[in-house]
């Protein structure tokens, strides 16, 4: 009898999926766990962005959405030019990245890298927030992914082991890490510097051993990696390029979800970036800025560029932005910089 009862439970099942339309109703299929790759871990703004989506998530879906975070792109191996690809292709699930890692595959997102293009936090926002960030998103949505949220890395300050750096001429001849973008090789060669592209995993014990003489990163990422540690005694307040983080999600996974847990996540990754961009400003917004006093603290000189200081800087790179205005598109930074022309501070 209870056989029986199986084998028509079993039948009736059958039948129902066969049904025109009735399977595509059915709840669909959830991973056990999703794959979230981060370049930085939790100890860093970046990865606590990260965190705190992932935690939101889960505890807003009762579980059903239950997902590991990856930092140290260690689902490729430590590559992360090659997170954006891993992304599309399924090795990644979901993905708080940098515009800059993933430029090579979506090449609008170089307008973030183009030298001295934003001069304040304000200038940040004017993009992410407006048109520009509107039509980036759709950039990425045809590139294949689905991105929900705008977060923060910060403002790329530049530090050394051998001297303060003040004029591009300081930068002459300084081995200077920088990640895997054509266009901070461009950069850094017109300042007359030596970039050398290499991983954040592989940049540390480079800047120890003095391999390289020196490094350019946000401050939360200087502090948290203790940089004054591996003989960058020398920092300069520079703000040539920012670097927003983008909260992205596979096709293929979004695509499994109901529209339900669609907003859920979507949500979250806004809630998750906002905190994520206080975190990443924490200590500079502030009166005083009190992340400088505590970086002098530690034994770094700090360098912050004068207007005329920083005008020099500009000249000498402005073959390079007006090389990349061509690359990039010129109607995309034109828009960019008519939204941060028009900028309320």
């Amino acid at each position: 009898m209870k056989l029986r009862s199986l084998l028509a439970a079993a039948l009736a099942a059958t039948s129902l999926a066969m049904v025109p339309g009735l399977a595509s109703a059915q709840a669909p299929a959830y991973k056990p766990e999703y794959r979230m790759s981060l370049v930085l871990g939790t100890a860093f703004p970046w990865g606590k962005s990260g965190e705190i989506w992932a935690n939101l998530v889960r505890e807003r879906t009762q579980g059903r959405i239950n997902i590991k975070l990856y930092p140290g792109v260690s689902l490729l191996q430590g590559d992360q030019t090659r997170e954006f690809s891993g992304l599309r292709q399924g090795v990644i699930d979901l993905a708080v990245g940098s515009t800059i890692n993933w430029s090579p595959q979506v090449r609008q997102l170089n307008l973030f890298s183009m030298p001295f293009l934003m001069p304040d936090f304000a200038a940040i926002d004017a993009l992410t927030q407006g048109e520009v960030g509107q039509q980036l998103f759709k950039d990425i949505e045809r590139a294949g992914a689905v991105p929900l949220a705008w977060g923060e890395n910060g403002y790329r300050e530049i530090s050394n082991s051998k001297h303060a750096i003040k004029t591009p001429a300081d930068l002459k001849g300084l081995k200077i890490r920088v990640v895997g973008s054509p266009l901070f090789l461009d950069t850094f060669t017109a300042l007359g510097a030596n970039p050398t592209q290499m991983s954040w995993a592989d940049a540390q014990p480079a800047l120890a051993s003095k391999a390289v003489d020196g490094q350019e990163n946000p401050l939360s990422i200087f502090t948290a990696a203790k940089l004054h540690s591996v003989e960058q005694k020398h920092l300069t307040l520079w703000g040539y390029v920012a670097d927003p983080l983008i909260f992205v999600v596979n096709k293929d996974v979004w695509a499994s979800w109901t529209e339900a847990d669609r907003k859920i996540v979507r949500d979250a990754a806004i809630e998750a970036g906002a905190q994520g961009k206080a975190l990443a400003r924490k200590g500079l917004v502030e009166p005083g800025k009190p992340l400088i006093k505590q970086i002098s603290d530690l034994g770094v000189t700090v360098t912050e560029l004068t207007p005329e200081q920083r005008a020099e800087f500009v000249k000498a790179t402005r073959p390079v932005y007006e090389k990349w205005k061509k690359q990039i598109g010129a109607d995309l930074v034109g828009k960019a910089e008519k939204a941060i022309a028009a900028r309320k501070p």
